[in-house]
């Protein structure tokens, strides 16, 4: 059955290699980049990972909902890749029939060393990604809900991945049912 995989972490996670890794192993599939859906903001902007950005995010992360929903109506298996914490969770659990949640929570400083060691990316604030992991590690994420095993390589993540969509155990409680 189509569904929703929403591979999320702080900056630095690993959340977009994965992700990727995850759409190639899914037929149909789409992988929907959330940090698309941030680039249509023009003026006014606040920067995603600034905490006054909460309002601006819910209302960017509900656009990203929608067509993510519509792509998993449409019958493809979807992996999301962006920064979903618990507290926006609500903008998809309930509306999804197969909704999957995968956080990459590798210690601290690997995260800071893969953010400080980026090219070309938009997002390279040390202080930032630490704050962000912060706030993953004290939302009370279920544990069965975490890979935190930042040796393993992305491709052994992934495998990871879907042994838990397989076996339920990533499957997040108040999807919809048809």
């Amino acid at each position: 059955m189509p569904g929703l995989l929403v591979v999320t972490g702080p900056p630095g996670a690993g959340k977009s290699t994965v992700a990727a890794l995850l759409g190639e192993r899914r037929d149909p599939s789409a992988l929907v980049v959330g940090d698309a859906f941030f680039a249509f903001l023009r003026r006014g902007a606040v920067a995603p990972w600034r905490p006054e950005a909460h309002a601006q995010n819910r209302v960017v992360l509900a656009a990203a909902a929608a067509a993510t929903t519509h792509l998993v109506a449409g019958g493809l298996h979807v992996v999301y890749d962006g920064v979903v914490g618990p507290w926006f969770l609500d903008l998809v659990a309930g509306v999804v029939p197969d909704l999957h949640y995968a956080v990459l929570l590798p210690p601290v400083e690997t995260c800071v060393v893969r953010v400080a060691s980026r090219t070309g990316h938009g997002f390279t604030d040390p202080g930032a990604a630490r704050r962000m992991h912060r706030e993953f590690v004290t939302s009370g994420v279920a544990a069965r809900h975490l890979l935190t095993d930042a040796a393993a390589d992305a491709v052994a993540v992934a495998v990871a991945i879907d042994g838990r969509v397989a076996d339920g155990s990533l499957r997040l409680a108040g999807a919809a049912t048809r």
